[in-house]
């Protein structure tokens, strides 16, 4: 028996304890966590690396290539020697060195749109970047609407069960004392166990959502915490469709992002045509070298040769224009007519995306009204059904009603709380929403 005792107070100050140690996050709090441990913006960010070391390289393309190369190189046998004119034969020691440069001047505007290209592209990943971080937070924003609703589903199933538990022992009083026949002790019993049942199952929908919730933060499930309900004023904003369509359009950064894909493919076009187009470059070489014929005592100092004597400088203008080529003019206009093929695609996604953002404004803004109307309805509802529930509690206790109407009264009264519940939650969290589909939620004000 003491063992046992001592066993139940371990018990009992473990689970103080887990009380205490049991923390509130709070939506700002959630949203935070998942900005920072989300997978896919954080892929999303390491992207925009790649994206922008190509678009430092196309710039690089601007300017000249400068090179320098060097030989030193000995023969044996019949070589031609620049310092005296003729073929010698022995051994033969030669060291060249020369100073490569070229500039490409035009080549139809190639690397022009390549770079417009790829900052394009930068842009359209940094708009990606944003639009990831926006729908973390319309994720997160889901979930953790989903646990404050459990939770409060949850409290309502257990006050429900309670009733019907105290209820049942007043009916089984009564039973006993002949005020009541024993079908309705049978009868309120059932009802208790289905209203018990309704309790676990509101309580594994909170620990199955508690657990979504969780692994969107990439938290330790095992961690107890608590969700907070938000102080936020929630009011409908009659505002022109119109113009929040427009302010959607500036601000959906899937939007932008479309734009400057479809921009990227434009420019990818262009630039893949330029290679259909005649090329001009400007090239200039500055060589120098010293010979050496052993036995040759009228050979020049190095400092002479190499410095003054060997010097040549070479420079001009080269033209291409492609003509003919085995395949190639027809694998560049293959290519050619692949980035048009890209770059008409981008357009019609472009188009799409622009009535999804329409779409979205118009829902968003829709079902914030409704809810906050459906909220104003349920909350007389759930007045109505709990004084009819309290008068019909009265009216069988006195056993005027029937224990029909006794339980179609509590199961209204019950539905009504559940209804308020998710009218209350779902209005609470729908300005959010509304922000997300304008495009104006900022990340950057749950990372502080």
């Amino acid at each position: 028996m003491r063992r046992f005792l001592i066993f139940a107070l371990a018990i009992v100050a473990g689970s103080a304890i887990s009380q205490q140690t049991k923390k509130a996050i709070t939506f700002e709090e959630a949203v935070k966590i998942a900005l920072q441990n989300s997978v896919l913006l954080n892929q999303q960010k390491n992207n925009i690396e790649a994206v922008q070391a190509q678009n430092t390289s196309n710039w690089a393309g601007f300017a000249p290539t400068l090179g320098f190369q060097s030989q030193a190189v000995r023969v044996n046998g019949n070589t031609f020697n620049q310092q005296q004119g003729k073929v010698i034969n022995g051994t033969f020691d030669q060291v060249t060195g020369s100073l490569n440069a070229s500039l490409n001047l035009f080549s139809g505007l190639n690397q022009i749109n390549k770079v417009k290209q790829s900052t394009s592209q930068v842009d359209a990943q940094a708009y990606n970047i944003k639009r990831t971080s926006q729908d973390v937070i319309s994720l997160i924003t889901a979930a953790y609407l989903q646990v404050l609703l459990d939770v409060e589903l949850s409290r309502i199933a257990k006050e429900n069960h309670i009733a019907l538990s105290k209820q049942l022992e007043q009916i089984t009083e009564q039973v006993k004392v002949g005020a009541k026949a024993p079908v309705d002790e049978y009868n309120q019993d059932s009802q208790t166990k289905a209203a018990e049942i309704r309790m676990l199952q509101s309580e594994i929908n909170l620990t199955n959502d508690r657990a979504l919730l969780t692994q969107i933060l990439l938290q330790d499930p095992s961690d107890e915490y608590d969700v907070v309900k938000p102080a936020w004023l929630v009011e409908v904003n009659p505002n022109d469709f119109q113009k929040i369509f427009e302010t959607a359009l500036q601000n959906r950064a899937d939007y932008q992002r479309a734009l400057k894909n479809e921009e990227a493919a434009k420019y990818g076009m262009k630039a893949t045509r330029g290679f259909m187009m005649p090329n001009l470059s400007a090239f200039g070489t500055v060589y120098s070298a010293y010979n050496h014929s052993h036995g040759d005592s009228t050979v020049r100092s190095f400092e002479n040769q190499f410095t003054s004597d060997n010097i040549r400088k070479i420079y001009g203008l080269q033209l291409n224009i492609p003509i003919l080529g085995g395949n190639q003019p027809l694998q560049n206009r293959a290519n050619y007519i692949q980035q048009k093929v890209i770059y008409r695609n981008n357009s019609i996604i472009r188009s799409s995306v622009e009535y999804q953002v329409k779409t979205d404004v118009f829902r968003a803004y829709q079902n914030y009204s409704l809810f906050a109307k459906t909220f104003t309805v349920s909350e007389a509802q759930l007045k109505a059904a709990e004084y009819a529930y309290q008068l019909e509690t009265e009216r069988y206790n006195l056993g005027v009603s029937s224990f029909v109407d006794f339980i179609n009264a509590n199961k209204n009264y019950v539905q009504s709380q559940t209804d308020r519940a998710q009218a209350e939650y779902r209005m609470l969290f729908q300005k959010v929403l509304v922000d997300y589909a304008v495009g104006t939620i900022k990340p950057e004000d749950f990372e502080k």
